[in-house]
């Protein structure tokens, strides 16, 4: 049905019978939900993404600091002679292996020999380390539980049960109204979801391993160091440098945070609503009253009646028409009473969209109070 139907429909109505039947109404509106669904905990993720790039660069610039490994070679062995070297030697006399008078050249049969090397095997590495064990274990376990939940089935069950009664003078008018929903698609939705998720654990992994190929990584990796435990050393690097600030937040989530928050929420309700819900089912219960009354003799014969009145009318109007010209001609009365006739449409069309726009606001305001309160 149209909304000008429907329009047209309370303008032809019984104004006063309408009042008493609006007056009359005694109903009532019961709502039954039955909801269950489950509630991801997703949260890790978002830290794994916003910490990513701070370990990435704290892999870059790596702390490291410089091994010297003193030994002492025979002098053909020798890499490098340096100050520490001759100091060494002067020292150890006994290393001396013979003096040249004339030049004073000392030839030495042995010398000390240092070799300074890079190390990344600094605490701070290992405690970058650890973290990206404990990313990848984190990462394992909670993928397997979505894999395994991604099929769980979701309810989302409502039910309606609107009964009323309203009394006139003359007749007693009854409606029973039942309705049922269950979304059926609540699997799909669920799965859809999961999938998501795995896509961007997908490209979590996908970076981790661009942080494991990393060559600090790879050497730290390659030592088998053990992993670095509570409590945590708070050096002045982690205390001051910014991206292990990030890391270390991403580390006390992980360890506050290990097992698994997804949880299924379920929600029964049963209650007599009281409030707009209501409301608009009795307007309802008075719109199928009105076309009900479409249907009585009464309202036939009325028709009829109306029917004559126009055609009076309009025979009243044309006889005045050519009483005041009669010299008028059939095509200009036609004229005439076309040119009224569009000008009393386009006021009546006009007055009708005000009209629907007044429902049309009223309906969206119902609409919106719905949503808010779901």
């Amino acid at each position: 049905m149209s909304e000008l139907e429907i329009i047209d429909i309370y303008e032809n109505a019984n104004k006063e019978n309408s009042k008493k039947f609006v007056d009359g109404v005694d109903s009532s509106l019961r709502v039954k939900l039955d909801t269950k669904r489950e509630i991801k905990d997703i949260e890790w993720i978002e830290k794994m993404e916003e910490t990513i790039p701070y370990i990435d660069n704290i892999l870059r610039s790596p702390n490291r600091f410089i091994i010297n490994e003193e030994e002492i070679v025979k002098i053909e062995l020798a890499r490098k002679i340096t100050v520490d070297s001759i100091k060494h030697l002067s020292k150890n006399t006994n290393l001396i292996q013979s003096v040249d008078k004339k030049t004073g050249d000392v030839r030495p049969s042995k010398i000390l020999n240092i070799n300074k090397e890079e190390s990344y095997d600094t605490y701070e590495n290992k405690l970058i380390y650890t973290l990206i064990q404990n990313m990848k274990m984190f990462i394992d376990r909670r993928k397997k539980t979505l894999e395994e939940n991604s099929s769980k089935e979701n309810k989302n069950d409502k039910q309606l049960d609107y009964k009323a009664l309203s009394e006139t003078d003359r007749e007693k008018v009854e409606i029973s109204l039942s309705l049922n929903s269950s979304l059926n698609n609540n699997n799909q939705n669920n799965e859809k979801e999961t999938k998501e998720c795995l896509s961007r654990i997908e490209e979590l992994e996908h970076k981790i391993r661009d942080l494991t190929s990393s060559e600090v990584y790879k050497i730290i990796d390659k030592k088998h160091i053990s992993l670095v435990r509570e409590p945590i050393k708070k050096t002045n690097v982690i205390l001051k440098n910014v991206n292990f600030q990030y890391a270390m937040k991403l580390w006390n989530y992980l360890r506050d945070n290990f097992e698994d928050k997804t949880k299924d929420v379920e929600e029964k309700e049963d209650y007599q609503e009281q409030g707009e819900k209501k409301k608009l089912f009795d307007e309802t219960f008075m719109l199928q009253y009105l076309i009900l009354k479409t249907l009585d003799q009464d309202e036939a014969e009325n028709e009829g009646t109306r029917q004559e009145v126009k055609e009076t009318i309009l025979e009243q109007m044309i006889n005045n028409l050519v009483n005041m010209d009669t010299d008028m001609t059939e095509e200009e009365i036609n004229k005439l009473i076309a040119n009224k006739y569009e000008i009393i449409k386009y006021k009546k069309m006009e007055a009708i969209k005000e009209v629907q726009k007044v429902f049309r606001e009223h309906i969206d305001k119902y609409l919106k109070k719905v949503e808010e309160e779901d």
